[in-house]
């Protein structure tokens, strides 16, 4: 399996909103509160650039106006084109005005997560982590690993398509030590199933990914990646927008630019 990956921050959401769909533009217009309306446009944002590229359409507003993502039976994100389901599987996450959506072959089963370096409480961990993993946190820099072991588990709990409903104890996060780029990780469910994946860090930011099978690092549809200087912020709190072009620039995968994608 071949992921791609593609980080947007909340100021490269341009003012208008003629790239969303008719749908979308009236969910949004029914959420009253600013918080809930800005990351709808950020994530909706970010994931119609990264499907387009699956798909190897252009980024032209009216191009992602026919893009939309639905959510299945379960909550997880269906990517669609022109009303039907696109052959690209899709998962979403978004933090601190930035979002990340991961993209694979039709039929994948996948899962991404990403979140802060920031203090996570005795209780937090206690409360939510196993008794492995509570010593690895216990072991080495509680900021960065409670973190790191919250992200996987919501990237696997995401693949299993069950998000938080399902308790986090019932899937356990191995990590390998981490490196200047991707480093592997398992999550191993109470069946039996295991999920491999891999995480990075960006500064403040961490981000995790997870499948049913194993797979090499997602590759980032820009590069450098955007999330490597990347500032978390709250922008709905001041209502930073974006008034400039899209920051999406490059060649799309599989189009007569780009035969080999980075």
């Amino acid at each position: 399996m071949t992921g791609h990956w593609l980080a947007c921050g909340m100021r490269d959401v341009p003012i208008a909103d003629d790239w969303l769909s008719p749908a979308e533009a009236a969910r949004l217009a029914g959420l009253g509160h600013p918080k809930r309306r800005s990351e709808l446009r950020l994530s909706r944002w970010t994931a119609k650039h990264a499907i387009a590229a699956a798909l190897g359409l252009d980024d032209a507003a009216g191009t992602l106006a026919r893009i939309e993502v639905r959510p299945a039976s379960t909550g997880a994100p269906v990517a669609c084109h022109d009303g039907v389901p696109a052959p690209v599987a899709v998962s979403l996450t978004d933090r601190a005005d930035w979002a990340v959506c991961l993209t694979g072959p039709p039929g994948a089963a996948l899962g991404c997560d990403l979140e802060l370096v920031e203090p996570r409480s005795a209780a937090f961990v206690r409360t939510w982590f196993t008794a492995r993993e509570r010593e690895t946190v216990s072991a080495g820099d509680r900021s960065v690993l409670a973190n790191l072991i919250w992200s996987a588990k919501e990237s696997a709990l995401k693949v299993l398509g069950t998000g938080l409903r399902r308790d986090t104890r019932s899937v356990e996060v191995e990590l390998d030590a981490g490196g200047p780029g991707w480093s592997p990780l398992v999550v191993r469910a109470a069946e039996g199933t295991e999920f491999p994946g891999w995480w990075r860090r960006y500064g403040d930011f961490l981000l995790t990914c997870a499948a049913t099978v194993p797979h090499a690092p997602p590759r980032c549809l820009t590069e450098p990646p955007s999330l490597a200087a990347a500032v978390p912020s709250h922008g709905w709190l001041t209502g930073v927008r974006r008034t400039g072009p899209s920051p999406v620039p490059g060649p799309r995968p599989g189009t007569a630019a780009d035969r080999s994608p980075g």
